[in-house]
């Protein structure tokens, strides 16, 4: 299975999706033009992905903002991150947030009371 890795922009995060160690990884900003566009490639990859067993998922999500749109897409890959997780395989989702980003940190937890899968929130220096 093929890796992804798609380059940061001015309005969308920088995608990292390796199938070999299982290491998942979105970081900056997610304001893109169609935010189901965008994220449509990561569901369907991730529907993929859990199809062959793996010993540990671990997704590190280093956002600095993301719209509406984008919350929505980001549910959907965290919901396929679940169905995963539910099928015995470790899954683990680490939210980074800056130390005085409050509504990352909340947004982090709003994920986390919608999922059933594990959560860590990692505060980062600025």
């Amino acid at each position: 299975m093929e890796s992804i890795r798609i380059e940061k922009t001015r309005k969308t995060p920088d995608i990292t999706f390796n199938a070999e160690s299982g290491k998942l990884q979105i970081e900056g900003k997610s304001i893109p033009e169609n935010s189901i566009e965008f994220y449509k490639p990561l569901v369907d990859w991730l529907e993929e992905y859990g199809k062959t067993s793996h010993d540990a998922t671990e997704v590190n999500i280093k956002l600095e903002y993301f719209n509406t749109s984008s919350s929505k897409c980001i549910l959907d890959v965290f919901k396929k991150l679940e169905t995963i997780h539910k099928e015995n395989n470790n899954v683990i989702i680490n939210w980074y947030y800056e130390e005085d980003d409050e509504d990352m940190l909340e947004a982090g937890e709003d994920y986390q009371s919608i999922l059933k899968i594990p959560f860590k929130m990692i505060e980062m220096e600025e």
